[in-house]
């Protein structure tokens, strides 16, 4: 069985029974994140710019919607740095390279990470109209999407992106059959290849990413920037109890090296951020994992083959 064969088979199996929010239930990130590009990157955002992906399955083929929740930066959601002076883009992409160029699939905006064709398009500043409710891109045609055999599916990618401003912006996707209400498509997926997202405010709430595992991966490197040392990261794998990786301080990167053990082949790992009872209020956090290769391994909102456990629950107290 081929590596993305195998893929395929655990992503029916882990999407039967969830919808398409970004982030997921499962993840418990409150908020995507996104600054305008004169923000101090000390207010969690390494490069001001953020991009999804949409799988979805070749079964399905009516119209689908993208819906972005408070799309704009101004208002309740908002992180704001004086005035809100902040206006940013969203694009979504279809189209032969959307998902297949290398670039598109690398954690910086540099190069032809635009790739494919540009389907809509749209930017909002600080807009009452969008403040703590949702804009809908679309319809789309699955058949728009960039065609992956080893998925069996049509990707689609959708980056927000700062031009304007320093305030942050705070927002989620949902992928909907329906342009009035999140209405899931069976067996769909999003990922990215690079996480910036704000954190809870509570040392009671713990936040999760999980990187999936493919075969020939002997290790991995997660890079984190700007956590403010608030608390811990910790890792759980079907063969790791709770395995605490490096973290960042205020405004600087830092990273941690895992050789994978041969019972996690084929899973997902639970990179679990664990706030400590002396919390970083309004924290921003940007996350990356590679290979061996050096290659950028994506963070499935859907778990594939479902969120991993060690021979049974781990629970975590807050930090004292």
């Amino acid at each position: 069985m081929t590596r993305f064969l195998y893929i395929v088979i655990l992503l029916a199996v882990s999407t039967i029974a969830f919808s398409q929010p970004v982030p997921n239930v499962e993840e418990n990130i409150p908020y995507l994140m996104t600054f305008g590009p004169d923000a101090e990157t000390s207010w969690g955002d390494d490069d001001f710019s953020q991009a999804f992906f949409f799988l979805v399955p070749e079964e399905y083929t009516q119209a689908f919607f993208i819906r972005v929740f408070d799309p704009d930066t101004g208002g309740e959601v908002d992180e704001v740095a004086g005035v809100f002076n902040t206006r940013q883009v969203y694009e979504v992409y279809g189209g032969e390279t959307a998902w297949s160029d290398p670039d598109a699939r690398e954690t910086h905006p540099d190069g032809n990470y635009k790739s494919g064709t540009l389907l809509a398009s749209r930017a909002f500043a600080d807009n009452p109209r969008y403040d703590n409710s949702w804009y809908t891109f679309g319809p789309f045609n699955p058949a728009q999407g960039e065609y992956v055999e080893q998925y069996h599916g049509r990707i689609f990618k959708i980056i927000c992106e700062g031009v304007e401003g320093d305030d942050g912006n705070m927002y989620r996707f949902f992928l909907s059959t329906n342009a009035e209400e999140n209405r899931p498509i069976e067996g769909a997926n999003a990922f990215a290849y690079e996480y910036s997202f704000r954190m809870h405010n509570t040392n009671e709430e713990v936040a999760h990413i999980y990187p999936y595992v493919e075969v020939g991966t002997k290790s991995v490197r997660i890079s984190n920037f700007d956590w403010d040392s608030d608390g811990s990261i910790v890792v759980i794998s079907v063969a790791r109890q709770g395995q605490e990786v490096n973290m960042s301080r205020e405004d600087n990167w830092a990273e941690d090296e895992l050789v994978v053990q041969e019972e996690e082949i084929g899973t997902s790992y639970d990179f679990r951020f664990v706030k400590s009872s002396n919390l970083v209020r309004n924290n921003n956090v940007v996350v990356n994992v590679r290979n061996q290769f050096d290659e950028a391994m994506p963070f499935y909102t859907i778990p594939i083959g479902g969120v991993p456990k060690y021979r049974g629950e781990v629970e975590f107290e807050p930090i004292e």
